[in-house]
């Protein structure tokens, strides 16, 4: 069963276009796309930045190919080198999986990924993710809202934060034994109010296919209008919790990188630039869009905070 998510249709590529092409890519055996794969911090100001069509709208966005996206992957679990993650990641074990969903809530519930896919309809969603890098993708999402999960398992009224957590697996993870300095297993968070916001979403594939290792199989968190690390990736614990949970970037290095980590071109990284970002596929950069161009959906969940203080 898919659905569309309610964004501005000027906002995304048509439905009806992804289908096409996805039949195409099908049909045809092979994979569109641009091999073009930039650097994220390099030359940020030297190319002209693709104007939007408005002030407050973006111009209508392309797919990026299947192939960008299986094979472009931040996942320092496997390897700090981006093309090399696929080929790392390809034996990484998936099934059996189980989700662990407990702490401040009513019904503590333990879900197998079999059971998460009978109990709630796949949709389908095309979003923008922005890498705190500075280069971005359009992705077409398979899952459902966090959301439901949630009400499920009845967040007690105590529950403010939930704290997610990717499964820990040095032996097929094996970048792990070498990354000392990092807290592993890989640790996020939300407010509760994000995680039960319509646009949070598990993703348990992209292009109408199943989740590879790469991407976070067979399920990862993502929340389009944040910066990508805020998506975590296989996850295999779900906490309700009173206070904010520690997570892994902000623990390595919290100058640069928040825990709320909305996407805001006003708010610079210490070691780059935020104003533009480069879309993988395209030869120039483009504006980045106050969360992501997503303000409508979740500008009112920061009402009164001062957002120039988190990145």
């Amino acid at each position: 069963m898919y659905k569309s998510i309610p964004i501005k249709p000027s906002e995304i590529t048509p439905k009806s276009l992804y289908l096409s092409r996805r039949d195409f890519i099908k049909s045809a055996g092979v994979l569109a796309g641009s091999m073009v794969l930039a650097a994220c911090a390099s030359g940020v100001d030297e190319i002209q930045p693709v104007e939007p069509a408005s002030t407050e709208e973006a111009a209508p966005d392309d797919l990026t190919s299947y192939k960008d996206i299986t094979t472009y992957n931040n996942y320092y679990e496997f390897s700090l080198e981006k093309t090399e993650v696929a080929t790392l990641a390809k034996d990484f074990t998936t099934s059996p999986w189980t989700v662990e969903v407990y702490g401040l809530v009513n019904k503590p519930q333990t879900f197998g990924m079999e059971d998460i896919l009978k109990l709630f309809p796949q949709e389908e969603r095309i979003y923008r993710m922005r890498c705190v890098e500075a280069w971005s993708m359009v992705i077409p999402w398979n899952g459902f809202p966090l959301a439901s999960l949630l009400n499920i398992v009845e967040p007690t009224s105590s529950a403010k934060f939930v704290r997610f957590e990717t499964v820990y697996r040095p032996e097929e993870m094996k970048a792990i034994n070498s990354l000392n300095e990092y807290p592993f297993p890989y640790q996020e968070g939300l407010r509760l109010d994000e995680a039960m916001n319509e646009l949070t979403l598990l993703a348990t594939g992209l292009y109408g296919e199943t989740m590879l290792p790469q991407n976070g199989a067979p399920i990862r968190l993502v929340v389009p209008w944040k910066y990508g690390f805020k998506s975590i990736k296989s996850i295999v614990k779900i906490e309700l919790i009173a206070e904010q949970p520690a997570t892994l970037w902000n623990t390595v290095s919290p100058r640069e990188y928040g825990f709320y980590a909305n996407v805001n071109p006003k708010v610079q990284h210490p070691r780059w630039s935020q104003v533009t970002e480069r879309r993988i596929g395209e030869m120039k950069r483009r504006k980045t869009l106050m969360f992501n161009g997503y303000a409508e959906q979740v500008a009112h969940l920061y009402e009164g905070m001062d957002l120039t203080v988190d990145i």
